[in-house]
């Protein structure tokens, strides 16, 4: 590295030409790519979709045109996903050709041309079926904290100065839009460039061109910066954008840094549109640790992903991805599969029959609640008929697991087997604990009047088998060194401090059953879940935020639930 700072010296005391370029200017249009879109309105997140084909903007029609085209286009054009389309040219009619019709996007793809379509310019369509989207531009986001990443070693405020003038620079990088008419050339300097051997920069190199998103844009003069630096600041609207930046130019650590950054700033965006956006985007850059972070983040939420309207245009990769999941949050395996068949029934039309089959054998049917089972064999959906032999195994083995003793069908269990795992299940497997800040005197705390410390039972296990077989449980929260030793705990050292004890004969379980409890902290206001952890010889101490996973983002105003979770041994 003191070789590197050795070389850059020499660039703090160049001569200043009268002929310097200028750090931001515009240049003339280069060749648009084919397969570009752009949109066609009074603002750039909405408007007329139209796609650049054979040297010619054309439109596309309405048939078929629904969310997941709109999420398609949106984050090809840079923008976090769609909130909605519109039909029948809503944004006015377009000219020239119709290139696309019958559109069928699964979500995921990364431009539009890459989905199911009748063919270039094979259409019944007119421009009064033109569609359009209006594309989510980040404002739904709940604020917009900034995390400083600094790799910086010595010169970093010399060498941003020089950055800043441009004073002896001598390449250009050329950021081309693919569907504007212009793009914005950044003059910096060809030995920066060099230590960074990805680029493949020369001595005899002039210029690099890279093609960017118009939203992206304004990030990246912040990114060529940190080339010089090695410091920046990155936000929940910058990070999608540096991550795709730091890819692209081959800079591994700002791109590890910005996906650790990423996962910090998760709970900032209540619509999910920005942690489905960088799952996708984690899955075409191959990025496998972003795209845990992203699953692990949806899966504690994911009753809020179910009620939202993102779960109908999720993309099929990321569903299967969700429910192979054993961190799923949700009120029980029913809900679960409700919320699956709403799902395929919204995209009946963009998946196949053998898809639908898939996602549906990640069900767990042998921990749906057996009341739901039992009414499950009567419904008369055109899903149930479609798949009738899945769903008759499915009720099957939910009934003989409900009905046989574990002893039965033990030597039937398959050790990888999670269809007798259960996910963190809260319908009547869980307690809240909301007070977190009341200081109680002794005899409040130690006589039934603490509401820090409280009871309720739960079945032994999932299985009608244990229906009226219960254990007691006791959740207890502690907020000081006093509260701990009222309750016989001498090694508290950090707060606050859970503690989860069972009552009863749950011991005579222990051949067959047992307890893999949770712990969830959830923001009282904004009810994400921002850590789940599990209890440790009855007890899980808090973590502070230098060593959660996410942060807290309601240090005063969160919720502790106690989840029972059994399972057989």
């Amino acid at each position: 590295m003191r070789t590197i700072v050795y070389l850059l010296l020499p660039l703090l005391f160049l001569h200043v030409s009268a002929q310097r370029w200028t750090p931001f200017g515009y240049r003339p249009k280069q060749p648009t790519q084919e397969g570009s879109v752009r949109l066609v309105g009074k603002v750039p997140s909405s408007g007329r979709v139209e796609v650049y084909h054979d040297g010619q903007w054309g439109t596309v029609c309405d048939d078929g045109w629904d969310v997941a085209e709109a999420q398609v286009v949106c984050r090809q054009m840079g923008f976090p996903g769609a909130i909605s389309v519109s039909f029948g040219g809503q944004y006015g009619e377009g000219s020239g050709p119709v290139w696309l019709d019958d559109m069928n996007c699964e979500g995921s793809e990364s431009s539009l041309s890459e989905c199911s379509f009748k063919g270039w310019g094979v259409t019944d369509c007119t421009h009064k079926e033109d569609a359009g989207v209006t594309c989510d531009t980040g404002k739904n986001i709940t604020s917009n904290r900034q995390f400083s990443v600094d790799n910086s070693l010595g010169l970093s405020d010399d060498l941003g100065l020089l950055f800043d003038s441009g004073d002896g620079c001598d390449f250009s990088i050329n950021v081309r839009d693919l569907s504007e008419e212009a793009e914005l050339t950044i003059c910096v300097h060809s030995m920066i460039l060099r230590i960074y051997p990805e680029l493949n920069i020369t001595k005899e190199s002039r210029n690099l061109t890279v093609d960017v998103g118009k939203t992206c844009h304004p990030h990246v003069s912040a990114f060529l910066r940190y080339l010089y630096t090695r410091q920046i600041d990155v936000s929940i609207t910058s990070a999608q954008c540096l991550h795709q930046l730091s890819f692209i130019f081959g800079v591994k650590k700002l791109m590890e840094d910005v996906g650790r950054v990423f996962t910090s700033l998760l709970p900032e965006d209540n619509t999910f549109q920005t942690q489905v956006s960088m799952y996708e985007y984690g899955v075409r850059t191959g990025d496998l640790v972003l795209q845990e972070n992203v699953l692990q983040y949806l899966s504690w939420n994911c009753e809020f992903l179910i009620s939202s309207p993102l779960w109908s245009t999720i993309s099929f990769n990321m569903m299967d991805a969700l429910l192979q999941r054993s961190d799923l949050v949700v009120e029980d395996e029913a809900f679960l599969l409700e919320a699956l068949e709403r799902w395929i029934r919204d995209k009946s039309d963009q998946i196949s029959s053998e898809q639908q089959a898939s996602l549906l054998n990640h069900i767990r049917f042998l921990l749906i609640p057996v009341d739901k089972l039992y009414e499950m064999q009567f419904s008369s959906s055109v899903l149930h008929q479609n798949h009738e032999k899945l769903y008759l195994t499915g009720l099957l083995r939910g009934f003989q697991f409900n009905a046989l003793p574990f002893s039965k069908i033990r030597n039937k269990m398959d050790n990888m087997s999670y269809d007798y795992l259960p996910r963190i299940y809260t319908d009547e497997w869980s307690l809240i604990i909301n007070d977190t800040t009341n200081n109680y005197p002794y005899y409040q705390y130690n006589y039934g009047q603490n509401n820090r410390i409280q009871t309720f039972s739960t079945p032994a296990h999932p299985s009608a088998l244990y229906k009226e077989k219960t254990v007691q449980w006791q959740a207890q929260v502690f907020l000081s060194v006093q509260e701990c030793s009222n309750h016989g705990l001498y090694s508290c050292d950090s707060f606050p401090v859970t503690r989860f004890l069972a009552y009863g004969n749950q011991n005579s379980y222990a051949d067959t059953i047992r307890f893999s409890n949770k712990l969830i902290l959830t923001c009282k206001n904004q009810k994400n879940i921002f850590h789940v952890q599990e209890f440790k010889n009855s007890m899980a101490v808090i973590p502070n935020n230098s060593s959660m996973g996410l942060p807290n983002p309601c240090p005063d105003d969160y919720s502790f639930r106690f989840v029972v979770r059994p399972e057989y041994i």
